[in-house]
């Protein structure tokens, strides 16, 4: 009795996944409502809330599922050698992350632990960020004079700079890329 219970309640949750996944494909991130996704999977209001604590708790999980899609591509491509190749490399995770404004305040709500005992998907993306840009790093033509963990904490830090830039209407005339190209040309670049 007790596998078929189970096996009910996995199938519900991955009901109301699909839709909220369906429902923010239409229609992004920012506008999905609970209402929405229970109507797409034909369940009560209640029983969303025996699988989620709240919204953004199932938006947590869709966009740190989304975030790590984005390094697994990543991470398949070639290993970037110089500040404006670390930049390019890294587009497809910022490109989602600036994708929408409810999406970058949601990731940036979530980069630190979201409770004492439970690191989320998002936290573990930013963590995951700095491991893969200090392997970078390492054979990169950069700066040999601070450690790899530290240039790329600074990269990490000035791409949320760049990021936050973008959503600022006093700075929308420079872009993302721009912007954070020169940063990381001068966080990276060798002095001479």
């Amino acid at each position: 009795m007790q596998k078929t219970v189970q096996k009910r309640t996995l199938k519900t949750r991955a009901r109301l996944i699909e839709a909220a996944e369906d429902v923010t494909e239409r229609n992004g991130y920012q506008v999905l409502r609970v209402e929405d996704v229970v109507q797409a999977a034909g369940v009560a209001k209640g029983t969303f809330f025996a699988h989620f604590r709240d919204k953004d708790a199932l938006m947590e999980m869709l966009i740190g599922e989304r975030l790590v899609a984005c390094f697994d591509q990543v991470e398949q491509g070639p290993v970037p050698r110089t500040a404006p190749e670390i930049a390019d490399a890294l587009q497809p995770i910022h490109a989602f992350m600036t994708s929408e404004r409810y999406v970058f305040d949601l990731i940036i709500r979530y980069s630190g632990a979201t409770a004492i005992t439970e690191i989320g998907p998002i936290a573990r993306c930013f963590e995951r960020y700095v491991r893969l840009v200090a392997d970078w790093l390492e054979t990169a033509k950069v700066r040999k004079d601070i450690s790899p963990d530290l240039l790329a904490e600074g990269v990490q830090a000035f791409a949320i700079q760049s990021m936050s830039l973008k959503f600022c209407a006093l700075h929308e005339a420079e872009s993302f890329s721009d912007r954070l190209e020169i940063y990381l040309d001068a966080w990276l670049t060798p002095a001479t």
